[in-house]
């Protein structure tokens, strides 16, 4: 390690890393909790399933600031980043680097794995 006097700010990092990936599914899973149907049409899905989307993502990221269950929750998010992907890729044809392309969502998934492979740090509303 180049500078092992930072890993004392590890568990801070991580919690921000939480926060973050938190902001990014509460507010999405909000999204399609609030207008099912609408969102439901954009991303070509029922809006049935757009309320379960929507509820898994926002419960999810919850969890995920909060500390609790953060491995579980990172896991089942990382599911759904999987799912955005196999849409992009092969039904809407959309490349890595594209406006919208799905860079964004390996991003995701790397940051929800630190999550799975760290437990999310000791900064929980639990410890």
């Amino acid at each position: 390690m180049f500078f092992p006097q930072l890993a004392r700010f590890t568990d801070l990092s991580l919690l921000l890393l939480r926060l973050m990936v938190a902001m990014v599914f509460a507010t999405s899973g909000w999204k399609h909790l609030q207008d099912p149907a609408g969102r439901g049409k954009s991303i070509g899905m029922s809006k049935g399933f757009t309320l379960f989307l929507g509820a898994a993502e926002f419960a999810r990221g919850l969890a995920i600031a909060a500390g609790v269950l953060a491995q579980i929750a990172a896991l089942g998010l990382i599911l759904i980043m999987l799912g955005a992907i196999q849409k992009k890729i092969f039904e809407w044809h959309i490349s890595f680097w594209a406006n919208n392309g799905w860079h964004y969502d390996v991003i995701m998934i790397v940051m929800n794995l630190v999550v799975v492979a760290s437990g999310g740090g000791r900064c929980t509303l639990l410890h």
